[in-house]
């Protein structure tokens, strides 16, 4: 028998042989869960090839330059509209509660020239600023649009700030209106401060933002140079950044991370589950869907239940999150297989290796028809791409999700460029890698060490204007020759990919002078289901020299601690992690070992993306 990776034979890539490999090495049906499972294989070669790219993803808009739009890229506004014109039938702004309710690109920009009418009508004029916070709902995109429309500047502002933080980023944007959730409308709606007028995203509370309307009126538009939103970074208190995107920064890089290709159709559906004021979430998501005519749902909660029944009532086929989230579903899986017994689980675990052979050297994917009814109880048949962003991510667990069949990948960005900066193509994936460097992307390694490693620094045309009001911080952020510097430690290959090792500010230098990265030694607990979360940072051994060991801070998994009805002893929890720390010990070099750790009893706290916050971020 020929295997099908057998590089002798120019034909061992045939469907027939794949197909007599597979069925060799497991029965045509076997019994798993409540049904019988018989592995199907493609009958057609050509179903299991990608189509190739002939063309960069927006060729498109020259035909509609010198009538849509004048500028270099659209302003978001612009977009939309060229947008409509193409696919305004299509859904566009999708919600189950728990029916499900949706707009098409037509109604939606009917509701949203209303809002902006109204919004002028009050006196909002170009470049005037207003805030949004509110849970992820149509609402909100509608509120955020209708403000781009208006000429307006958005200020997205994270709903689970305290009351205080959420005053604060208001003020420090100069916002004259606000739109906010229900649960809030009181509070701002009785002591409004500064603010000229407060709505409501939501019915039965306030003036519902699909009321608003106003009279026609010429409303100065927005360039593609202006300013179309402030986003606050991470530790808003004390002395907050606004990092400034412009209508270019948003939408050039909207293109242009599809060039690096990730194909997007105009039939994709995408899932907002993250919180969507964050620029993960608005551009990756939002301004991604409404670029190509997708349809985006809108997730309620990160809660396992309620995200299995709109991945599967949406046919999902954009599902974008954290690592957190990526690694809960995984694990779901992984548990459920090894249920059915060593037997079945070697099985899978084989032809998943297999799979993921076939993938990585031929560019095929025969993993969705393999594994379908694994896909299935996880509700993840439909989905086509995940994309992993916001934190790193363990490459098994990359591989695991390639091996099951779906094109799986991951992108690296900051909120200060807009944010994608790489991302790995789909048929070019490399497991270790934050992806290659996106089209219009200039990028550098300064002060690389003897690994290659050093901060990452970046131009183009995806990257901020500087932080709001904040003239030095700004000058401080960029090298001389206009670079934006990162903080990000990393280093590129000869294919233009990109690995990251850490933050800068995270270092520890061990007691022999060598660096260690934090994220690095993280990464290796990702699949471990007992551990919730888990923080590496140095302690100091020697003050003098500045030297530092490293310790762990664990916070162990509810359900695990639990035992399963049992509560386990503090004793017991303790030798666990400690086995556990012993085997990624034997994995780390000497110097990256972890000396110590220490068990809590509470959650550290995390930031909505899921990113455990740092004693100084």
């Amino acid at each position: 028998m020929t295997l099908p990776w057998d590089f002798r034979n120019q034909n061992a890539l045939s469907v027939s042989n794949i197909k007599r490999f597979i069925m060799q090495t497991l029965p045509q049906n076997f019994s798993f869960g409540t049904g019988s499972v018989v592995i199907s294989i493609l009958h057609r070669q050509e179903d299991f090839m990608a189509v190739p790219r002939t063309d960069e993803p927006w060729a498109f808009l020259e035909d509609y330059r010198g009538k849509a739009f004048s500028g270099q890229w659209p302003t978001l506004p612009e977009m939309y509209r060229i947008t409509v014109s193409r696919f305004g039938e299509r859904p566009c702004f999708t919600i189950y509660e728990p029916n499900r309710i949706s707009l098409c690109y037509t109604e939606a920009l009917k509701i949203i020239e209303a809002v902006a009418r109204w919004l002028h009508s009050k006196g909002l004029r170009r470049g005037d600023r207003v805030a949004v916070t509110g849970k992820n709902a149509p609402e909100w995109t509608v509120a955020y649009l209708g403000i781009l429309f208006a000429g307006g500047v958005v200020v997205p502002i994270d709903y689970q700030l305290k009351n205080e933080e959420i005053d604060l980023l208001i003020k420090t944007a100069g916002a004259k209106m606000l739109f906010v959730d229900e649960e809030k409308y009181d509070r701002y709606a009785q002591n409004p401060g500064a603010l000229e007028e407060v709505l409501s995203l939501k019915k039965g509370v306030g003036t519902y933002i699909y009321d608003l309307d106003g009279p026609e009126a010429e409303i100065e538009q927005a360039a593609d140079a202006d300013l179309a939103a402030i986003l606050f970074t991470s530790g808003t208190m004390g002395n907050p950044k606004g990092v400034m995107l412009t209508h270019r920064n948003l939408v050039s890089d909207c293109y242009l991370a599809q060039g690096t290709p990730l194909i997007v159709y105009h039939t994709d559906v995408f899932y907002a589950i993250l919180p969507i004021h964050h620029a993960y979430t608005m551009l990756a998501v939002f301004i991604e869907t409404i670029s190509t005519g997708a349809e985006v749902v809108f997730g309620k909660r990160m809660v396992t239940k309620a995200m299995l029944k709109d991945l599967k009532e949406g046919k999902i086929t954009m599902l974008l999150g954290v690592p957190m989230l990526f690694n809960k579903v995984l694990a779901g899986i992984i548990r459920g297989l090894k249920e059915k017994g060593p037997v079945v689980y070697g099985i899978i675990s084989f032809l998943m290796l297999v799979s993921g052979l076939i993938k990585k050297i031929f560019k095929v994917n025969p993993g969705k028809k393999i594994f379908g009814f694994i896909l299935d109880k996880a509700s993840l048949r439909s989905v086509r791409i995940c994309i992993c962003g916001g934190g790193p991510l363990s490459p098994s667990v990359f591989r695991k999700y390639n091996q099951l069949g779906i094109d799986f990948v991951q992108g690296y960005g900051l909120t200060e460029t807009s944010p994608i900066i790489t991302i790995n193509p789909i048929e070019q994936y490399k497991e270790t890698s934050v992806g290659r460097i996106c089209p219009g992307v200039e990028m550098k390694v300064l002060n690389p060490d003897e690994r290659g490693v050093g901060e990452v620094i970046v131009k183009g045309p995806m990257v901020m204007q500087g932080y709001y009001n904040m003239s030095e911080e700004t000058a401080a952020s960029f090298t001389p020759d206009g670079y934006l510097k990162t903080g990000d430690l990393g280093y590129l290959d000869s294919e233009n990919y990109l690995y990251l090792t850490g933050r800068a500010k995270n270092i520890i230098v061990t007691e022999g002078g060598k660096n260690v990265y934090p994220e690095e030694i993280e990464n290796e607990f990702q699949l471990f289901e007992e551990i919730e979360q888990i923080m590496v940072r140095g302690f100091v051994i020697d003050k003098k020299v500045k030297s530092e060991g490293i310790e762990a801070l664990v916070y162990p998994n509810p359900e695990f601690r639990d035992g399963g009805g049992a509560t386990l002893s503090k004793q017991a929890i303790k030798d666990r992690v400690d086995r556990i720390i012993t085997e990624v010990n034997q994995r780390l070099l000497p110097y990256q070992k972890i000396a110590r750790n220490v068990i809590l009893d509470e959650p550290m706290e995390m930031t909505t993306t899921k990113k455990i916050k740092r004693g100084d971020n």
